[in-house]
């Protein structure tokens, strides 16, 4: 059953109507009310189009928060052939949040890492909610490390809030792991693509996506902190967090003219959510343009290319002024 938003009941009250005309015409209850349904249907897909041409910040975080958009188990599925993921960080133990292995995309061997958040309660609460702890950045770490040994591009799908900032984590080191996987993602001797599917939330989000090239689907978010947090700390009032939303410019489409991401992938008309293979097809085919295009740079060329894309954000600001 499809869930839906609460700025997304003038299309629910719409779609209903849709589908209860629908049922009717399977059951032989009504008689000639085809053109009608067609005519309901193009009401429906019209307002769900304009709905989400003009979405707030604030309802882009909606989006990106979405139950049934998909997850990173969702995107291996589809994309990734004979994945084999591989466990804990050789230091202190498994952690579930950030899950990472071998694969083959489009036949060609990669290493792909990202952020689980769930499905459902029990899955959800097995995987932290996607808010890895220091041991999923080291098995990060552990990872992108293999990859670069064996040169093997990786691929990082990022959907977190942010890393856990429970007592646990900030004991074994939590800034600590983030500021190492950061450091390896610049490092890197490989080609590696980022791909924000959901949210990107703070340290917790870049640890994985200092890469050569940063993707974002239409209606993900990418932040400092959440806007929740934000307002907190600004106003002392979480409950100005639409206000915090408007403010941090967290958008793909702000995102992409500050030159903090490179791409934009489109999402289905109403979402990832509303038709997820799609949107896992349409992700699949940027990460090949954009793997195919750093294939040929040599080792020195992907770090430096990556040393000069992120030591250029906020120049351009700058150089307008």
């Amino acid at each position: 059953m499809r869930s839906y938003l609460d700025f997304e009941k003038p299309v629910a009250e719409l779609e209903t109507k849709v589908d209860e005309l629908r049922a009717l015409a399977e059951n032989g209850e009504a008689v000639s009310i085809g053109e009608e349904l067609n005519k309901l249907q193009a009401k429906a897909a019209k307002a769900l189009a304009d709905l989400y041409a003009g979405l707030t910040p604030w309802q882009k975080i909606q989006v990106a928060r979405h139950p049934q958009r998909p997850h990173f188990s969702d995107y291996v599925r589809q994309l990734f052939d004979e994945f084999t993921p591989l466990a804990g960080d050789r230091l202190f133990g498994e952690d579930f949040a950030i899950v990472g292995g071998f694969g083959r995309f489009r036949g060609e061997p990669i290493c792909v890492i990202g952020q689980e958040k769930g499905s459902d309660t029990s899955s959800r609460l097995h995987h932290n909610f996607g808010m890895a702890r220091p041991e999923g950045y080291r098995k990060a770490v552990r990872l992108m490390e293999l990859a670069d040994r064996f040169g093997l591009p990786v691929v990082s799908l990022v959907d977190t809030a942010g890393a856990f900032p429970g007592i646990d984590a900030e004991e074994r080191g939590q800034a600590e792991a983030i500021a190492r996987s950061t450091d390896v993602s610049l490092l890197l001797g490989v080609p590696n693509v980022a791909v924000v599917v959901g949210e990107g939330g703070s340290g917790g989000a870049i640890a994985i996506a200092a890469a050569n090239r940063v993707l974002m689907l239409e209606h993900s978010v990418y932040t400092v902190a959440s806007p929740e947090a934000s307002a907190s700390i600004l106003w002392r009032d979480s409950a100005k967090a639409q206000e915090a939303a408007t403010s941090m410019k967290i958008t793909a489409q702000d995102l992409l003219k500050f030159g903090i991401i490179d791409l934009i992938v489109t999402e289905p008309p109403g979402g990832a959510h509303r038709d997820p293979q799609a949107a896992i097809g349409a992700v699949g085919d940027a990460l090949a343009k954009e793997l195919a295009g750093l294939a040929n740079l040599s080792r020195e060329q992907l770090r430096q290319f990556r040393a000069d894309k992120f030591l250029a954000m906020g120049r351009k600001l700058e150089e307008k002024r």
